[in-house]
């Protein structure tokens, strides 16, 4: 084996085709060996700028010889042995898809420890304009700004480890620019249109039990699916999240964790469905609590209920909204009824109250007024004591 020689030692040297050489030492290969990094000048007096800019760059960095692999491989890597077993299968078939349709075609072939953030920069302006897989009639190749960002959330994770295992110095996403995020209006059922919906699953005796616990806790689809009996105290009146049901590619389902670590949460149920699901306890035919309803030794499939919201939405002429907007429509009513962001992100399994805030501030309209008028009265009442006292 190589004797290794110190990490950031550095040299300069005139080469034969007249250029200056800044070379230091970044790290060793697997033999002991050095690796080299160089930047050339045409004067010694510039290289020994260079030097002193790379030995400031890699300074007590000792990098592995994995750091020649191309980003492509790293990528494959990454998703091999640091995410398998970290996150859901929809969320791997995701990271696959972003890797092999944008990542790899784009810059994949770039070695890892040389990517820069101008390279990082030059990826995400033309996944921009080019990046659609397949064309969109009016969009045509053009990537949406949000698969932008979460192609730019996925790779600074990548990168991230990346740093960490010493492949790389620095993280080269830091620093980029990335298209912000837009917040749309969330869609929800306003009061009349809830009211005629829960009037409407009255006449559904399959699915009122399961479309009224949604508008009642605002569980995500998958954690409402995966509910067991055992999640239940009775006595306590809570109910435990601690497990959700996805769509398996292919067919079935695949039973895995809550989307966040805050997902897993204990709330309490409102009397109203802690009272129905006593009742459906009796008649329950095993673990699930909405099992499903041709082979009721799985849990209820997500698509299923998806499927079923959309008929009732559409007999109803209401507005067609998405599975999760019975959860916004169940936040809104919370905010609308004073339930403060903390206590409303416990409850739907945020991570950050602000998130709560951020995405819920646009329906406090009626809050707003509320504290107004409270502001309004105080000052008043300020008004009044200092026209008494005035008067003394």
């Amino acid at each position: 084996m190589a004797k290794r020689r110190p990490q950031g030692d550095g040299t300069i040297r005139k080469r034969s085709d007249g250029r200056w050489e800044a070379r230091i030492i970044i790290g060793h290969k697997n033999d002991g060996s050095p690796m080299y990094k160089s930047a050339f000048a045409k004067t010694q007096k510039s290289a020994l700028k260079q030097l002193h800019q790379l030995l400031d760059l890699y300074r007590d960095v000792d990098l592995t010889e994995e750091c020649r692999m191309t980003l492509g491989e790293w990528m494959d890597k990454w998703m091999d042995e640091y995410m398998i077993f970290t996150i859901k299968e929809n969320t791997i078939k995701g990271y696959r898809s972003q890797i092999d349709h944008q990542i790899k075609p784009f810059i994949g072939h770039k070695q890892l420890a040389s990517l820069t953030t101008a390279d990082i920069q030059k990826f995400y302006n033309k996944i921009k304009k080019e990046g659609r897989v397949h064309p969109h009639p009016i969009h045509g190749h053009v990537l949406s700004d949000s698969m932008v960002r979460k192609i730019h959330m996925m790779l600074h994770e990548a990168m991230e480890v990346a740093v960490r295992e010493r492949y790389i110095v620095r993280n080269p996403t830091d620093n980029t620019t990335i298209p912000k995020k837009t917040t749309t209006e969330k869609q929800v059922l306003d009061d009349s249109q809830l009211n005629r919906f829960l009037e409407a699953i009255q006449g559904e005796p399959y699915w009122h039990d399961f479309f009224y616990v949604e508008v009642m806790t605002g569980l995500r689809r998958g954690e409402i699916c995966g509910i067991k009996w055992s999640d239940i105290d009775f006595n306590e009146g809570t109910l435990c999240i601690k497990r959700s049901v996805s769509t398996k590619e292919g067919g079935g389902v695949s039973i895995g964790e809550t989307k966040t670590d805050a997902g897993v949460r204990t709330i309490i149920m409102p009397p109203s469905v802690a009272t129905l699901l006593w009742k459906k306890r009796s008649d329950a035919i095993n673990e699930w609590v909405f099992p499903h309803y041709t082979n009721p030794s799985d849990p209820l499939h997500p698509s299923s209920a998806y499927k079923k919201l959309k008929t009732l939405l559409k007999r109803l002429e209401l507005p067609l909204l998405k599975f999760h907007d019975l959860r916004h429509t169940f936040a809104t009513q919370a905010t609308d009824g004073g339930v403060d962001p903390k206590t409303l992100a416990g409850i739907l399994g945020h991570t950050d109250a602000s998130f709560t805030l951020d995405t819920y501030t646009h329906v406090t309209s009626d809050m707003q007024r509320g504290a107004s008028a409270i502001v309004n009265n105080m000052m008043q009442q300020f008004l009044i004591t200092e026209e008494n006292n005035g008067e003394q």
